[in-house]
């Protein structure tokens, strides 16, 4: 039985596909599986667990069945829904997970990451973070009427569009990640393995770390198509889904 591993979903309203396609994930493909492992941005956006929205309740219950019938799901906030709270996590049955955090697949340790901290080159972005993930922060956030969180949560979104268009000419290498952040993270952590998501360029690569060989999995995104990473005896596969056929 694998692991599974997804991320960058940005599950949202105006997408009613990609949900749907992920409701069929999870009642097929992950029913099969040893767990299933969330490593972030779950949602397109989060402002709080006590967000009425219907793609938050049906994903709740679409996890939940799959905790139900026996697959343990963890979940890693990501850069877009790192407001993701306990109470929405036991709704659906989660583990929140630390980020990094290290998880012992088929006997061996793997260190994982939504990856947006390894993206040291936009430093614009990593003061945004540094600001948004401050405690004090996030409850003078929370306090404000779901209204108003709303609307914050768009013109962020916003925001981060014009950023990105703004910086077109290097956004291959400002938003990728940083090498030596790689080789420091996994130094500290002395683990050959890495899998994160964030950047949505799905691949695996070789490369050779304090004089071990390691390899970085990156998780691909769910928008034109989706991505998950099985992990079993056998070796790591990353795999594409069909969107269009939720």
């Amino acid at each position: 039985m694998p692991s599974l591993f997804i991320s960058d979903l940005h599950l949202d309203a105006e997408r009613p596909q990609v949900t749907a396609r992920f409701l069929r994930f999870l009642r097929e493909d992950a029913r099969q599986a040893h767990a299933l492992y969330i490593l972030g941005d779950l949602f397109e956006a989060w402002v709080g667990d006590d967000d009425p929205s219907e793609t938050g309740a049906a994903v709740a219950d679409g996890v939940r069945a799959l905790v139900d019938a026996g697959v343990p799901v963890h979940f890693m906030r990501g850069n877009r829904d790192f407001l993701l709270g306990c109470d929405y996590a036991a709704r659906a049955g989660m583990t929140v997970l630390p980020d990094p955090a290290v998880v012992l697949v088929d006997g061996r340790p793997v260190l994982l990451m939504h990856g947006d901290t390894l993206c040291t080159g936009d430093t614009a972005y990593q003061a945004f973070r540094t600001q948004t993930r401050d405690p004090r922060w996030q409850a003078q956030f929370l306090a404000q009427p779901l209204a108003a969180r709303l609307a914050f949560a768009a013109q962020a979104r916003a925001a981060s569009r014009a950023h990105q268009a703004g910086m077109q000419d290097r956004m291959e290498t400002i938003t990728d990640v940083a090498p030596d952040a790689v080789d420091e993270v996994l130094v500290r952590y002395g683990i050959d393995t890495l899998v994160h998501g964030h950047t949505h360029r799905p691949a695996v690569h070789s490369l050779e770390v304090g004089g071990r060989a390691c390899r970085r999995i990156v998780l691909g995104d769910w928008y034109e198509q989706g991505s998950v990473l099985r992990i079993d005896a056998d070796g790591a596969t990353l795999q594409t889904l069909d969107i269009a056929s939720g």
